[in-house]
């Protein structure tokens, strides 16, 4: 089965979704989302817990499906065919709340596996190229070690250079830091930071409204399935539109004056 790929598909945006809905059974997760990414953006998704946040990122991966709507990465539209998800999984990068590292794997190990396996490259290869990317999240001194020998953030830092050393189109990150103590938390969105400053396209769900405030070129809020406000960050926390919108940041900024 050949992926379906649009003739453009350098120009294509790295994210189209067009009327995406999900059901669990008789709870309907995403309602009919629209929402396309541009080259190099950073958008933020927030909301209350429930809203759909993490199924909307999960579902562009593959991790979960959808019952009707359409999913574009890069010009690849997201079908059940392997050579479809294959083809999507190369160009989407995955961080999750979890670090999902391999307890018997060294930290190298578990950022070169992924590159020996799925891009073919040599033992030898891999190794450089994790490496760089190690040394790119401050952690190379760590390669040596074992995933239980590091802070959560380091875990985390790792899991980020895992996936940014397949040299994806876009990373996807969900709820990063929400694993982690407070004082881990800066050097993980530190290292967001400098990816950003990269120029890699990236959707982050996060309750870091701080953080998103600084970071995001576009903040999302969702409630219910739904987008409910999209704006750029100064409008969103200093001028949201919507009275679900307003209330959710009262709650979240614990009554900030700007709102």
């Amino acid at each position: 089965m050949s992926v379906e790929v649009v003739s453009a598909e350098a120009a294509a945006p790295p994210l189209e979704i067009r009327g995406l809905c999900k059901w669990y059974g008789k709870f309907q997760a995403l309602d009919g989302i629209d929402l396309t990414i541009a080259e190099g953006e950073r958008l933020v998704i927030c909301g209350p817990s429930g809203s759909g946040k993490s199924t909307l990122i999960r579902t562009v991966n593959a991790l979960e499906g959808f019952q009707s709507g359409e999913i574009r990465v890069g010009g690849i539209t997201l079908t059940r065919e392997p050579a479809s998800v294959e083809a999507i999984r190369r160009r989407v990068g995955m961080v999750f709340q979890s670090f999902n590292l391999f307890p018997h794997l060294t930290v190298l190990e578990n950022c070169a596996l992924p590159l020996r396996l799925v891009r073919g490259l040599s033992r030898a290869a891999a190794d450089a190229q994790a490496m760089r990317y190690l040394e790119h999240v401050r952690i190379p001194e760590q390669a040596a070690k074992y995933p239980a020998q590091l802070s959560g953030g380091q875990q985390q830092r790792v899991a980020i250079a895992r996936a940014v050393a397949m040299e994806p189109q876009m990373m996807l990150l969900d709820e990063p830091t929400s694993a982690l103590d407070p004082e881990m938390v800066k050097e993980v969105l530190d290292t967001m930071v400098r990816l950003a400053a990269d120029g890699m396209t990236m959707v982050v769900v996060t309750h870091e409204m701080g953080f998103a405030r600084e970071f995001a070129t576009r903040v999302i809020f969702m409630d219910r399935g739904k987008i409910v406000e999209d704006a750029p960050p100064e409008a969103f926390f200093s001028n949201p539109r919507e009275d679900r919108t307003r209330a959710f940041l009262r709650q979240v900024l614990r009554g900030d004056g700007a709102l």
